[in-house]
């Protein structure tokens, strides 16, 4: 039994006579202990899908259909017991901006401490500083017991990184979601804190639902992906499948956008995806990425292009997923140059 199942899934922003799906159809799973991506775009859906999931949603948004079962559980309209017995025991979740996600007037180790208290019910104040500071020195942040009198906006984005993430690990969660905990990181301090949260997936013995826009990202983590555009799944495949063989020209140009490490070539040009993201309020006919895709045909405005089965384990929406197979899938080069290799 998967340990998430999210089904047909719809989150819905209600802005009057403009109202619109952000989440629109989201179906997914993940297994213990397993690690999934979601990508795509700015805007795609990713980052509303997780907090569908946890019920942290803005005050205009709502989910309208669909469900959510964790543990074989339905928690797609969970009471306010449920709900608080659900987060930070069961799922816990890394924020994108790590220094908005912790409270400015309160130290680090206050907000670790009341976190145990309200999440572990630890009441003693000694044992819960000696369990707080041990989840700091678990994340790696360094002298955790400085730290613990630090304020977010006195921490680097690394430091302030680990702290939340020490945060999410506090009741020891069987599911964690990750949006975007690498986005504001410099490459260097982006590499360790991924292989913190690996190393830390096996030691708590964690799934990890992770969303990015970045695919290299993804690839270093995960088993599986999930490719999202303009609310909806268009592509899920294993990790590996998805490099060799995508099916969705949306996934193409997500590729095609990243710089080769080729050290033959010293300076390249990025392959863009034409145009921009449909406008959820007024969305097209037929596929919603048929307008800034290259091979597109008539029957793609005709029907909604839903997502299906195209090979074992692999699926795409797309009906023309087997020309994409064979390379048909060319996007031009954009004005911006990347370098590489010495000059």
């Amino acid at each position: 039994m998967a340990l998430l199942s999210v089904r047909e899934l719809v989150t819905r922003f209600e802005f009057g006579p403009h109202s619109f799906n952000v989440v629109d159809g989201v179906s997914l799973e993940i297994e213990p202990g397993e690690t999934i991506g979601i990508v795509g775009e700015s805007g795609s859906g990713k980052s509303l899908t997780l907090r569908s999931i946890v019920h942290a949603l803005p005050p205009k948004a709502a989910i309208t259909s669909g469900s959510v079962v964790f543990k074989g559980q339905d928690f797609t309209r969970p009471g306010r017991r449920e709900l608080r017995r659900l987060r930070g025991r069961e799922i816990s979740m890394i924020f994108q901006d790590p220094i908005a996600a912790l409270n400015p007037v309160l130290t680090v180790g206050d907000q670790l401490k009341e976190t145990l208290k309200q999440t572990k019910g630890v009441r003693n104040e000694n044992a819960r500083a000696r369990a707080a500071t041990e989840l700091l020195r678990i994340v790696g942040v360094p002298e955790p017991d400085r730290r613990m009198r630090s304020y977010g906006h006195e921490l680097s984005g690394g430091l302030a990184q680990r702290v939340v993430i020490a945060l999410a690990l506090v009741g020891e969660p069987t599911l964690l979601l990750a949006d975007e905990p690498t986005s504001a990181l410099d490459v260097t301090v982006q590499a360790q804190i991924l292989s913190l949260l690996v190393d830390l997936q096996h030691r708590f013995q964690m799934a990890v639902l992770f969303v990015s826009h970045d695919l290299g990202v993804v690839a270093q983590t995960c088993r599986r992906v999930y490719v999202m555009y303009a609310g909806r799944i268009v592509e899920e495949a294993p990790i590996r499948d998805l490099f060799a063989s995508p099916r969705h020209p949306y996934t193409v140009g997500l590729l095609s956008s990243m710089p080769s490490l080729d050290p033959s070539a010293a300076i390249q040009r990025l392959r863009a995806i034409p145009g921009s993201p449909p406008d959820l309020a007024a969305l097209p006919t037929g596929c919603r990425f048929r307008s800034r895709c290259p091979i597109s045909v008539d029957e793609c405005a005709q029907d909604d292009v839903l997502l299906a089965h195209v090979k074992p384990g692999h699926s795409a929406a797309c009906l023309r997923h087997e020309a994409v197979a064979d390379g048909a899938v060319v996007y031009g080069a954009s004005d911006s140059r990347v370098h590489l290799g010495s000059s």
